[in-house]
């Protein structure tokens, strides 16, 4: 089975947000550099370890996050960053899911869109395991979920009128200027144009 997007797939999502399929093009490019698995067929995901903590606490297990603070400062901790090598992102996962498998699933983002694993819910899936199982089996389910996003957080109108300060802002957090996302959704737009 093929798990790679078609750009039929990228259209039909298009044409269901009223946007071009040029802008959802640009923000698969800067998200996941244009794809949403690893050589070994596993989802390209970037585990966040500040989020690990905030996820424990937000699931009731307070005390494991304090004990991996200590234990694990690189999968738990207060300070964003320490994400070290794409390729260890899923052994940094599974590591963190030794302590709370929920927390550490809902700590990563996911496939082409990188959608935060803890929006499942506000994204319409019956289950953290049903988008999980969403990430794992196709790209089209990856840029479902991240259409899911971009409707779910009202940033439709942002990408029709390719307002990149807008919609990295709603993306990704009020941070977007640092890594110069803007910048770099604006240049995917214009080679997607191509």
């Amino acid at each position: 089975m093929n798990k790679k997007l078609t750009a039929e797939q990228v259209l039909e999502q298009a044409k269901a947000l009223g946007v071009e399929s040029a802008v959802l093009r640009a923000v698969i490019e800067v998200e996941c550099k244009g794809s949403g698995f690893n050589a070994d067929n596993t989802p390209v995901i970037l585990f966040e370890r500040h989020v690990m903590r905030q996820r424990l606490i937000a699931n009731g297990q307070s005390k494991i996050a304090d004990q991996m603070m200590v234990k694990r400062p690189d999968l738990c901790s207060k300070s964003t960053g320490g994400y070290g090598l794409y390729s260890a992102q899923h052994g940094r996962l599974n590591a963190a899911a030794q302590y709370h498998r929920a927390s550490a699933l809902e700590s990563a983002s996911w496939g082409i869109g990188q959608v935060m694993g803890y929006h499942w819910k506000a994204l319409g899936y019956a289950s953290l395991q049903e988008f999980i199982n969403a990430m794992y089996k196709d790209e089209a389910s990856q840029l479902d979920a991240m259409c899911r996003y971009i409707q779910v957080n009202g940033l439709v109108n942002a990408l029709k009128n390719q307002d990149w300060k807008a919609f990295s802002r709603g993306y990704n957090g009020a941070a977007y200027a640092k890594n110069s996302y803007d910048v770099k959704l604006a240049n995917a737009y214009k080679k997607a144009l191509n």
